[in-house]
């Protein structure tokens, strides 16, 4: 189900999550490049393989229309139809996808799979904030209005995302991507290897960089709102994911983005709350419908 890159790009090292040293390690890949990849991590990758199965049928499936997403709390089922336009950008990614919330709509022709992974992805990112904490210099500490960790206590709106990428038809609108470079607005975004490549982040560089997709890999990506509340000392880097050629181009790809948000009162600094910013970006995002 995986398609391995062994090569491991140096702009994208790779961190031992059960290494001593991994929180350092973890929180210097963020501050320098936006982006963190881990191995060994506690997200067992037996659960991540069984819900890219079922969901790869729910969305091959007609029951995913009886799903339509709210326009006012955005759960549900969003088509190709109605995708996100990337921020700047004039053309709707070429995906598919459905948003889970433990109080939303959910698909009883799925198992609570995903609802699992939520909790136990929600776990980790407790951790993951800690280390961010921890490894802040004093001045960014003090940028903080509080601990990282306590921002998404008692916070409804981390969003668990499953998305399909549909094979390459051939007939897609010219310049269309299925993710067009963009940021991501939360905090932290965790994300278990897809079921096929495609990922890049753009380097400081100023070049593109393959994000490792060996099985069992995860990937941690700063948000905009952790860049605005560190004063952007963590980058909230911009990625994109490529339109396959060749025989790929007839595979789905699927993936698993849990967005951590903290709460819609929490301050991020002197310009935002949480939910100002918030309702700034999905401006920008122009979601049809």
């Amino acid at each position: 189900m995986h398609t391995p890159q062994h090569a491991t790009d140096p702009h994208l090292p790779i961190v031992d999550f059960a290494d001593a040293d991994a929180p350092r390690a973890f929180v210097a890949s963020l501050h320098h490049t936006g982006f963190a990849v881990l191995k060994n991590h506690p997200l067992e990758q037996a659960l991540v393989d069984g819900i890219y199965a079922e969901w790869l049928d729910f969305f091959h499936s007609a029951a995913k229309f009886d799903y339509p997403f709210n326009t006012q709390t955005h759960d549900g089922y969003f088509s190709t139809a109605v995708s996100e336009t990337a921020k700047n950008h004039s053309k709707k990614d070429v995906k598919e996808f459905f948003h889970i919330y433990p109080w939303g709509q959910y698909p009883a022709q799925v198992s609570d799979a995903a609802l699992r992974y939520y909790a136990r992805g929600k776990q980790l990112a407790t951790t993951l904030l800690q280390w961010v904490q921890d490894g802040s210099p004093s001045e960014v500490r003090a940028r903080y209005s509080q601990p990282l960790p306590d921002m998404l206590e008692g916070s409804e709106h981390t969003l668990l995302r499953v998305l399909h990428y549909p094979p390459l038809s051939g007939q897609e609108e010219p310049g269309a991507m299925r993710a067009a470079p963009h940021g991501d607005i939360n905090l932290l975004t965790i994300l278990p290897a897809a079921t096929e490549p495609g990922l890049q982040v753009l380097g400081t560089d100023g070049g593109w960089h393959d994000v490792p997709c060996d099985f069992g890999l995860l990937i941690v990506n700063i948000g905009d709102m952790l860049e605005e509340a560190s004063g952007r000392y963590f980058p909230s880097t911009v990625h994109r994911v490529l339109n396959p050629v060749g025989e790929a181009a007839r595979k789905s790809r699927v993936s698993l983005p849990l967005f951590l948000h903290p709460r819609k009162e929490v301050v991020l600094s002197e310009r935002y709350t949480v939910g100002s910013y918030f309702e700034e970006r999905i401006r920008e995002l122009r979601i049809n419908g």
